[in-house]
């Protein structure tokens, strides 16, 4: 096994732990330095996912940091938004795939970027 997929799977897991977005990486991992085309670069996140988002649940729930009233709402509409996407996914040749979702990675990174965070207080 390559020691890159080994340092990418680690960041990719670490990340998806702390809720930070590990499925980006892992995605731009496959698609550009293993040669794995978008969809099925997609379907391996997902399965990735599943061990990675299942210990995070337990550690939050653990510290009791997981609101388990609206738990039930996201989990149906996640999943159906989840299945929706696969079909549009499924629908769009590779090659626009591949762009259009480096095309969101832009977009979002640059909405984060220079949106100014209204939590904060002013000092």
């Amino acid at each position: 096994m390559n020691i890159f997929v080994l340092i990418a799977s680690f960041l990719a897991g670490a990340l998806s732990g702390m809720g930070l977005g590990g499925g980006g990486i892992l995605l731009i991992f496959l698609t550009a330095f293993s040669s794995v085309d978008q969809l099925t670069a997609q379907g391996i996140n997902l399965i990735f996912f599943l061990p990675t988002g299942l210990l995070a649940i337990i550690i939050y729930a653990i510290k009791k940091q997981i609101e388990w009233k609206i738990v039930f709402k996201m989990w149906l509409f996640g999943s159906v938004g989840a299945l929706g996407g696969y079909f549009i996914a499924k629908a769009i040749e590779t090659q626009y795939l591949s762009k259009i979702f480096a095309a969101f990675l832009i977009i979002f990174g640059l909405i984060t970027l220079f949106t100014k965070d209204k939590s904060k207080k002013a000092e």
